[in-house]
């Protein structure tokens, strides 16, 4: 016969074992000794017998009103010690794990916290608070990189899972529901530049379209972000198959009409200006360094130059007069249509780059509100001179 557990009666079946597991851990999560004990009759009806005439008297710990529901990491590990799961009511805030395996699928704090619309610190907030729940280490964080411990990699396999399950239920369930709002992808300068001020028009069309414009510079993963349709600038080669071509793009010096730049056909001419510089090494034929390269204009000396890193920016600095601007035409074309900003003729011929704006749908088959965004962006561009 085998020997019975510590702490276990030798005659005790194996359900009043559990009773008295599930007993003593209750006790270690209101603070108490788990060896607290007070004899309890137990009648006929129970699991005790009767031996030699006599009622057996079982030691069970002794149970206590429940405190107060809190997170007691002591009171977790005891019970997964013990191969219990731990109960419903204790388990962690589903914000917390959401945001665990967001940095867990990006490997990422920062990317995390723009897939959640939240600042790094209050992603870091969410770890920091999940391992204190849980009284161990989920990440490793190192200079500008995470990994996981042994614990946070067995978390986030169960957690990722679980999560994707709820995303793909939630979402066959949203679809049956209310209208699902289309959401367009497009940078920051597009967006600004070309797609706002023709949404009035989408609007009047199509008033029952719940549109969402996303502005962000970075390339997002169109499906594992929600992502119905995306506006990229890339290269012919680098456009995802089935994309579709709006336009290209050309460029010319453009200002505002204040400073009568009709022409800038001389060195002298430019020496006398103040340029505005789109300051992104990502895309340096757009800057004037390239332009004045390709003119025979190296070693011209502006009077001043203002540089920004967004280039909506540098459009908003020419509509103020505030300098020269290298204007990418069919992306301002309603500034120049309304007279805001003029083209000056350049010395040379216009520039034309390989890149070019592409319309990419996440679905092969979208739905119909989809299909009508589309279907408007590309109108809008076959409006265009």
């Amino acid at each position: 016969m085998s020997a019975p557990l510590p702490g276990f009666a030798q005659h005790q079946s194996p359900r009043q074992r559990i009773r008295l597991m599930r007993a003593r851990a209750c006790r270690l999560e209101a603070g108490q000794s788990p060896a607290s004990t007070v004899r309890v009759r137990v009648g006929v009806a129970a699991s005790s017998d009767r031996l030699g005439g006599h009622r057996r008297h079982a030691v069970m710990p002794a149970v206590t009103k429940r405190p107060a529901l809190c997170f007691n990491p002591d009171f977790y590990r005891h019970t997964c010690a013990m191969g219990m799961p731990l109960p419903l009511v204790r388990l962690s805030s589903l914000d917390l794990l959401r945001g665990f395996v967001a940095v867990g699928r990006r490997m990422s704090i920062t990317l995390a916290a723009e897939d959640l619309c939240l600042t790094q610190s209050a992603v870091s907030r969410q770890i920091k608070a999940l391992e204190g729940q849980l009284g161990v280490k989920l990440l490793i964080r190192g200079h500008r990189t995470i990994a996981f411990t042994p614990e946070g990699e067995r978390l986030f396999r169960s957690a990722d899972g679980a999560l994707q399950q709820l995303q793909d239920v939630l979402g066959e369930i949203d679809a049956l529901g209310a209208p699902r709002p289309v959401t367009l992808s497009a940078a920051i300068g597009f967006t600004g530049l070309w797609l706002l001020p023709r949404l009035s028009g989408l609007q009047q069309r199509h008033p029952n379209v719940d549109l969402r414009v996303s502005a962000n510079n970075r390339v997002a993963d169109l499906r594992h972000d929600g992502i119905d349709l995306a506006i990229r600038y890339t290269t012919e080669s680098a456009a995802p198959a089935g994309a579709i071509r709006l336009f290209g793009e050309s460029l010319a010096p453009v200002a505002h009409g204040s400073l009568a730049l009709q022409a800038l056909d001389s060195p002298r001419r430019l020496s006398q200006l103040d340029l505005l510089d789109f300051d992104d090494p990502q895309h340096p034929w757009l800057q004037w360094n390239d332009w004045l390269a390709a003119t025979g204009w190296s070693d011209v000396k502006p009077r001043t130059i203002l540089r920004f890193n967004q280039y909506d920016q540098v459009i908003q600095a020419a509509l103020a007069g505030q300098g020269v601007a290298i204007g990418r035409l069919e992306l301002i074309q309603p500034l120049l249509d309304a007279g805001r900003l003029v083209a000056s003729a350049p010395a040379g011929p216009r520039i034309e780059t390989a890149y070019a704006y592409w319309l990419i749908q996440a679905d092969a088959q979208p739905r119909e509100d989809v299909r009508r965004v589309a279907a408007w962006i590309q109108e809008q561009v076959m409006a265009s001179p």
